[in-house]
């Protein structure tokens, strides 16, 4: 238009992101564009004067330098050490500042944080960690959850959530177990996939975590190899990773440090271009787990140098290393430089950066660091913890309650012991900022947060108390002194578990790995001992994983499963103790009898499960999906004259559920597939659909679930996903303990037509239909 000045192609809004990053990447030199494919890691100044990198982390490299060529993330401004919301915001943005003034195009950083609990910064609301997720059932709140983080993330100057974890657990002493969201692939896929739609509702990137065969690693050794055939991979390890980028629509993931049969992720292009690319048509970017890509030369050995490890990543298809500067540096100009690396494969990564930089507002001449004042950057406010409050106890998992011990009745004695009960870091899992980053004495915890004796003790008058020992550490003299409290009470609740923490600072967490899945330190001598003394125990753990107890498990009067509930979670236990709230929660993982045996989930094929040619009994103490309630449930099958199914349509199947209790409480209605003869083993139950039904006291609902014939697909003997004629059932159970060997009802069906083979395209998703009646 006559007397406006001409807009570079790369700056017009009203072209396409792609259109942009194909115009600007011809203008760049090759450091401008290299500088585009790597992460700094930063801390934020205390006093919000600025951002400076880690000085070891980056190898003397001075910030100016970094800097001069324009500059692809900036890695943990908040999430590194305390720092007042405020001033990290004034920090981050005159960072940005200084990233934009001293490049020649001006394109300022994309900003990324960890999100797995809640932002991952100090003064932050603390929400359960994701196995609670799963053990809500309950996508929907999930969803709510995720849109309150990425508003705080967004709200703080940061364009990128390194969350969702979409691990299915696989064994349970793998640290990280308290990262996953259980141990059913449907489960981790419909709740990941809805955190991420909370999150990119909310304008922020969600990265996919960690792809692919993480959780398998053997013997449960964080970065262990990983040993699996095609089919596990495809039918339990790659669905949740489907199914958020399908239907929650994530724009970027993140690479596993697994290595599959001595091929690591971070090199393998078959998974992270032809399979995430090319099959499931993926267009965003690929981001390294940090130092995966230097991992390819120093722990997995398939690289000789730096720059072999970058032209392994990039042809791989990772696009940005993080978290900081290193092999995409000045190894991989170099290798341009000399015609070691092709420069198209560099111009193919920036692209996709270019990209979404775009879909973000980075390439735009109006772009703000934030898009409010500093002064509004508040991460922690009375919404945040009510939300995070829902979700604990929606988490809580009731597993056992003989004699209706709970909840406790007012008036007896009651005494707390164990070496979590009066821990308030017994509520956080290792992605907490606390947990994460570390003790700073000095600021505190930044949070309120309320151990399950103080929460407890202000509903129920003069409790007594003894710790018993140390969550970990082999001294045991102060058991004499629970027993003792133990039995002068009516009842006693024995708190035990995990510490959360990174690399050994733990129990549970990131390469806090358990040789077998006995309680850490001397706890178990404790539940022995305070059961001993024959006063009713309720016990209660509050952990990162399943912790098998053996016997004493069903010694103990009743037993309540808290997986790091989070900021709010001594509260949420107290109300499920004493009967203020309801217990819904369902377990996300199997809980195991025997603690020395390998562990196994609950996803095995009947030689996987207890029999006469094997004296070891793997079958566990309470099965995926077992939970109990303070109401009682009756569930009755709807007639919906199914009978045949075609392998290209679907079935509709139900039940009807009433709450036959004095108070209102919420089912979870559990829908199993079993496939008796198939061409490959299969799981002897798989879970295909659940809803979570809340029902006033006599209120009922009629429970439909519509079931493509896609949800009996399977990996075929041919390697390719099938759909297979046959006799199958449908099964509605409690639990998959229940739907294996004592179904509510089960509904007979044929799978009719031929073999029917699927693409990526397939139906991911079984839909629920609830219609509520009156009470009775």
């Amino acid at each position: 238009m006559r007397g406006q000045v001409p807009i570079d192609k790369w700056r017009n809004p009203r072209l396409s992101a792609a259109e942009r990053a194909e115009a600007l990447i011809p203008l760049m030199t090759l450091e401008e564009k290299v500088a585009q494919l790597v992460g700094v890691w930063v801390g934020a100044d205390a006093s919000g004067g600025g951002v400076a990198p880690h000085q070891a982390d980056m190898a003397g490299v001075e910030w100016s330098d970094v800097i001069a060529h324009g500059l692809g993330q900036l890695t943990r401004p908040f999430g590194t050490a305390p720092v007042d919301p405020v001033a990290g915001a004034r920090s981050l943005a005159a960072s940005q500042a200084q990233i934009v003034a001293a490049s020649r195009f001006g394109i300022p950083a994309q900003v990324h944080e960890e999100c797995l609990t809640g932002f991952a910064a100090w003064r932050a609301t603390v929400y359960p960690t994701p196995l609670s997720w799963g053990a809500s059932f309950d996508p929907e709140l999930i969803e709510e959850v995720a849109g309150r983080i990425g508003r705080s993330l967004r709200a703080a100057g940061v364009h990128q959530g390194l969350a969702p974890v979409l691990d299915v657990t696989r064994d349970y002493r793998w640290g990280r177990t308290e990262e996953t969201i259980g141990e059913d692939p449907y489960l981790v896929g419909t709740v990941g996939a809805a955190y991420v739609r909370g999150i990119e509702g909310a304008g922020v990137v969600a990265t996919l975590k960690h792809f692919a065969g993480y959780s398998a690693s053997r013997g449960g050794r964080n970065l262990a190899p990983a040993h699996m055939g095609g089919r596990e991979l495809a039918d339990v390890i790659l669905p949740p990773f489907e199914m958020a980028l399908r239907l929650g629509g994530a724009r970027s993931v993140m690479n596993s440090y697994a290595e599959i049969d001595g091929l690591p992720a971070a090199a393998d292009e078959g998974l992270l271009t032809r399979l995430l690319r090319e099959e499931w048509g993926f267009a965003g970017t690929v981001v390294a787990d940090y130092f995966s890509i230097r991992f390819l030369q120093k722990l997995h050995g398939v690289a000789a140098e730096a720059a072999d490890a970058a032209g392994l990543a990039l042809r791989a298809g990772i696009d940005v290393e993080l978290p900081t500067v290193d092999t995409f540096g000045a190894p991989l100009i170099e290798a341009v430089k000399s015609g070691q690396v092709d420069e198209a494969l560099v111009d193919r990564a920036l692209g996709r950066v270019l990209a979404q930089k775009a879909e973000l507002g980075l390439l735009d001449e109006d772009w703000r660091p934030l898009p409010g004042e500093p002064e509004d950057v508040r991460l922690d406010d009375d919404e945040s913890q009510e939300l995070a409050l829902r979700l604990a106890r929606e988490s809580i998992v009731l597993v056992r309650n003989t004699g209706g011990l709970l909840p406790l009745n007012p008036g007896r004695r009651v005494a707390l012991v164990g070496p979590v009960a009066d821990d308030p870091m017994a509520m956080l899992g290792c992605y907490a900022f606390p947990a994460h980053v570390g003790p700073h004495p000095e600021h505190g915890l930044g949070l309120d947060l309320l151990s399950l004796r103080e929460a407890l003790g202000t509903l129920i008058p003069d409790l007594a108390y003894e710790p018993g020992c140390e969550i970990t550490g082999d001294d045991a003299s102060g058991i004499a002194a629970a027993v003792a409290a133990a039995a002068e009470s009516d009842v006693c609740v024995l708190a035990v578990g995990d510490r959360a923490g990174l690399f050994g600072r733990g129990t549970s967490g990131e390469g806090c790995d358990a040789a077998d899945l006995r309680l850490p330190g001397v706890q178990s001598e404790l539940v022995r001992a305070v059961l001993a003394t024959g006063t009713p125990v309720v016990l209660v753990l509050l952990s990162g994983r399943p912790y098998a107890l053996g016997p004493e498990l069903d010694a103990a009067a009743a037993v309540v499963y808290g997986f790091f509930p989070g900021q709010r979670g001594g509260q949420a236990l107290a109300e499920v103790l004493t009967g203020a709230v309801n217990p819904s929660g369902r377990l996300p993982v199997s809980v195991p009898r025997d603690a020395g045996g390998l562990p196994a989930t609950y996803l095995s094929p009947w030689l996987g499960r207890r029999t006469q040619v094997s004296s070891v009994d793997p079958t566990p103490a309470y099965s995926f999906g077992h939970g109990l309630s303070y109401t009682t449930f009756e569930w009755e099958p709807l007639d919906t004259g199914a009978a045949e199914w075609p392998v290209d349509g679907e079935v509709t199947v139900g039940v009807s559920v009433r709450n036959t209790g004095s108070r209102a409480g919420a089912e979870v209605v559990q829908l199993y597939l079993h496939d008796p003869v198939a061409q490959t083993t299969r799981p002897v139950v798989r879970l295909v659909g659940y809803a979570r039904v809340p029902l006033e006291a006599g209120q009922a609902a009629r429970v439909e679930f519509t079931v493509p014939a896609d949800a009996a697909s399977f990996t075929g003997v041919r390697g390719r996903r099938i759909v297979e004629p046959g006799d199958v059932e449908l099964r509605f159970g409690r639990s998959s303990a229940d739907a294996a060997t004592d179904a509510v009802a089960a509904v007979p069906l044929r799978l009719t037509g031929g073999e029917r083979e699927l693409g990526h395209d397939r139906n991911l998703l079984v839909t629920a239909r609830i219609t509520r009646e009156g009470a009775g």
